[in-house]
């Protein structure tokens, strides 16, 4: 992937493979994976790149034992930031996470240990979250006298409710295993995350890339739309996406029932 070959990063590190998946580590084992502002800025970059360079799916996982701690505490408490400051880091947090939701490609985020903070802000900027038995999901920002500033006002309060999101800040409840499952902070439970994340990226690959953007972008816009501006959106993506040219040749191997069919294991 061409576009990604120039790129050089100190927090993070990325492959890709001759299949289009991108793998991104995030890679400070040793302050847990915790997000400091150049950690922030490359997430930037790199996520500004992917949608040009042919990457049709990434994995988003994590050296260690931990997925992401967070806000790097330190590094914030030693820069003593203004409000006005802070707010500055807060509008990048959410440059680099736009730019993961709305990229059109899938990401599929392989979680282990602390998903807290700013790392459950990271996590619910993905298409898809699978979790292991190590992992655990809190947004301890009350205890910690903070508030969120990276979106998970938008996503997790999206994901799980406002009353549970607003439970989880005053509280610091932690949520792991199948109660995490059932609140919707992740899709899949599994003995390794990575493995099924890898596994999730190579059928999402074998799509359509058009199909694919349209899936992981046009669906969160039009959440922010009007359930009539949605409508009409959802027509003019569905007209676009419905007359290419792949699936064509897919219908075709449907009528000819050479297709795979949906059915339950």
């Amino acid at each position: 992937m061409a576009a990604l070959d120039d790129l050089s990063f100190s927090n993070l590190a990325v492959s890709a493979d001759a299949d289009g998946i991108a793998t991104v580590t995030l890679n400070r084992p040793a302050k847990r994976n915790a997000l400091n502002a150049a950690t922030i800025e490359e997430l930037v970059t790199l996520f500004t790149a992917l949608p040009k360079s042919g990457a049709r799916a990434v994995v988003l996982r994590a050296e260690g034992t931990h997925f992401c701690a967070g806000l790097d505490l330190v590094e914030h408490h030693a820069e003593d930031r203004s409000a006005a400051d802070f707010m500055h880091v807060c509008l990048r947090w959410h440059e680099a996470f736009n730019k993961m939701e709305y990229s059109g490609i899938p990401i599929i985020a392989a979680l282990k240990g602390a998903v807290v903070g700013g790392g459950l802000e990271l996590a619910s900027a993905a298409h898809i979250r699978v979790a292991d038995a190590t992992t655990y999901f809190a947004l301890p920002e009350g205890q910690r006298g903070l508030f969120t500033g990276g979106g998970a006002t938008i996503r997790v309060a999206d994901l799980v409710g406002k009353a549970r999101m607003i439970d989880m800040m005053l509280t610091g409840r932690i949520y792991k295993g199948e109660e995490a499952v059932s609140v919707g902070l992740c899709q899949y439970l599994v003995d390794d995350s990575e493995a099924k994340a890898f596994a999730i990226a190579r059928a999402a690959a074998e799509n359509p890339p058009l199909s694919n953007f349209a899936i992981c972008s046009a669906i969160s816009h039009m959440q922010n739309m009007s359930a009539l501006d949605a409508a009409y959106a959802e027509a003019v993506v569905a007209g676009v996406v419905n007359t290419q040219a792949a699936s064509r040749d897919r219908l075709r191997a449907f009528a000819d029932k050479t297709a795979p069919r949906v059915r339950p294991e």
